[in-house]
């Protein structure tokens, strides 16, 4: 087991995200640092150096390890950019906690994200759904898919769900992209300041007059065992946003690509509906377009990877290595949605994402009702000429034009 400091690192690390040259496959990056005998550094945007590790055994045992912390305040988190840390006045998420802060915020939410819990919303997604394609077919016969169906439907749901104020959703939709898009620092910190001056807004409010919504009821028992204080709230609440909106997004236009380039697969899931929930599993392992939650610092020296990693270094277990993971996916390049092993698009461990289900049923509800209503649609351009987020920390296509 060698100590960090002993290992001779490129002369340049590669930089994080790293572009790949085929939407359907793994960036060449990733391959190079998996097929190193121990794990290697990466170049973040701010700058900072992070070890990485893109091997499903690794990343699983640091995601299920203590001895490394998400709390993204702590020295040596290894931060996209600076400004992703919360403002000083608002609290971490729950992405952002340790037990056992940790723990008893996210049991205060967790009956709302039950299968039982989401599949008495399920028809509430599959009316914002319908109401959007509704809108694509009564519109013109060549729209960006993404505009008009794959970022609003998403958004609605997850606003639906906290109780964000129909009127404020067009607030959201704008502010949530420029955050995740950023092309400045300074443009980032504006985003976030904004949504975390609204969020305050929208709890204070809710403190003041509960609503029967998830920040509504958690509002109303403020003060009882368990139960985040007023600063928590706001922080849960900007992340159940940001985690509920712009990833699910960004699988609903990955999976339309997909399907829309083999049209074979399609129509068999067409032809048999039942098989549509494997094919979501899939597609969340074939993509993995979300994988900084899973950045952790060591609270002490841990040997993971063949290396010793020195207390207060940052780690970014980069899932979309671990899901193309030959050691844990035969073939794992090949979308096969008879797949038995389960990969790590959620995470694993106690923060295990909490909207699981949540994201499966959205899924799996949009891009059935999308195909079956509008079994025409088809791609207006090849997929070589689509425009990726090569540079974004969640990938997906900036747009997404389909015709019928």
């Amino acid at each position: 087991m060698a100590d960090a400091a002993d290992i001779t690192e490129h002369p340049e690390p590669p930089s994080y995200p790293m572009p790949r040259t085929c939407p359907y496959a793994l960036p060449e990056g990733y391959r190079q640092l998996r097929d190193r005998p121990t794990l290697g550094k990466i170049r973040l945007p701010s700058g900072k150096l992070a070890w990485a590790t893109t091997r499903y055994e690794d990343v699983k045992a640091m995601l299920g390890d203590d001895r490394f912390s998400s709390d993204l305040r702590r020295p040596g988190y290894p931060l996209m950019m600076d400004h992703q840390a919360p403002p000083p006045e608002f609290s971490t998420s729950l992405v952002g906690m340790d037990p056992p802060e940790h723990t008893a915020a996210r049991r205060a939410v967790a009956a709302d994200f039950t299968p039982r819990s989401i599949d008495r919303l399920r028809p509430r997604i599959q009316e914002i759904t319908d109401e959007y394609v509704d809108r694509l077919l009564a519109g013109p016969r060549t729209v960006d898919l993404i505009d008009a169906f794959a970022n609003p439907v998403p958004l609605l749901v997850i606003c639906e769900l906290i109780g964000v104020p129909f009127a404020d959703r067009a607030f959201f939709l704008e502010t949530s992209f420029t955050l995740m898009n950023a092309a400045t620092p300074e443009a980032g910190a504006r985003a976030t300041a904004d949504l975390m001056g609204y969020m305050d807004k929208l709890v204070t409010d809710k403190e003041r007059v509960p609503t029967d919504d998830l920040i509504g009821r958690l509002a109303a028992r403020r003060g009882e065992p368990g139960v985040p204080d007023h600063r928590d709230l706001v922080g849960m609440a900007f992340m159940l946003l940001m985690a509920g909106h712009e990833t699910i997004a960004n699988v609903i236009g990955l999976g339309a690509m997909l399907l829309l380039d083999r049209p074979v697969l399609r129509k068999s899931l067409l032809a048999d509906p039942s098989r549509w929930p494997a094919a979501v599993d899939e597609l969340l392992r074939y993509f993995t377009i979300a994988e900084i939650a899973n950045s952790r610092v060591a609270l002490e020296d841990v040997e993971l990877g063949g290396v010793r990693i020195a207390a207060g270094e940052g780690v970014l277990g980069l899932t979309v290595g671990a899901n193309r993971d030959a050691r844990r996916f035969p073939d794992p390049d090949t979308f096969d949605i008879d797949r038995a092993e389960r990969s790590l698009a959620f995470g694993f461990g106690a923060h295990q994402c909490l909207g699981q289900h949540l994201a499966r049923t959205e899924l799996e509800v949009t891009l059935t009702t999308l195909f079956e209503r509008v079994p025409e649609l088809r791609l207006a351009e090849s997929v070589e000429a689509l425009r990726f987020k090569e540079q974004h920390v969640n990938y997906g296509l900036h747009a997404l034009p389909v015709t019928w």
